[in-house]
């Protein structure tokens, strides 16, 4: 399979060129990425936790859904096919913008776009992206974000803690 090809973007956000998912990682160039945070019925949030064989923060809890941005691709678009690639999940359309992040090295140097939809599940994993997923009360998330961060991605930390200061928890 041939490595992902990302646009890289300068500090603007606009795309500059083109280069391969690990020159951009090993040069720590600027990148685009979305995360999607996933709420139920009853306000629980999905949370994936990262399979082991990824190359960035194995193992540690994250949004329900991120991923990259391909070179030509924007944002919007990258949100339905992450949702649907690691967690199973067709959308009518695409889901609702909360926020975009700066990059910065929370994010691994990503301007990210986070959204925000609604659906009950149960989901289709991607197993060489998930090794598994749960639903939990927005609060519990907070208490253990603050109890054990390293359990967590970091640009889920962020994300989170600008979630919970808008008051949506």
């Amino acid at each position: 399979m041939a490595e992902e090809i990302f646009d890289v973007v300068n500090e603007r956000d606009e795309v500059i060129d083109a280069k391969t998912r690990g020159e951009v990682h090993r040069l720590g160039l600027l990148h685009r990425a979305i995360h999607v945070l996933v709420f139920n019925s009853r306000g629980d949030i999905f949370l994936q936790k990262r399979s082991m064989s990824k190359d960035r923060e194995p193992g540690k809890w994250d949004s329900s859904t991120s991923g990259h941005v391909d070179s030509g691709e924007d944002y919007d678009a990258c949100a339905v096919r992450e949702l649907r690639e690691e967690i199973g999940l067709i959308v009518p359309k695409t889901p609702g913008r909360l926020f975009k992040l700066e990059a910065c090295a929370e994010t691994d140097r990503e301007f990210v776009w986070v959204y925000r939809c609604g659906a009950e599940g149960p989901f289709r994993l991607h197993p060489d992206e998930i090794e598994c997923g749960e639903w939990f009360a927005p609060e519990a998330v907070t208490r253990w974000v603050s109890e054990r961060p390293e359990d967590f991605a970091g640009a889920f930390r962020l994300i989170w803690k600008l979630y919970s200061a808008r008051g949506e928890e």
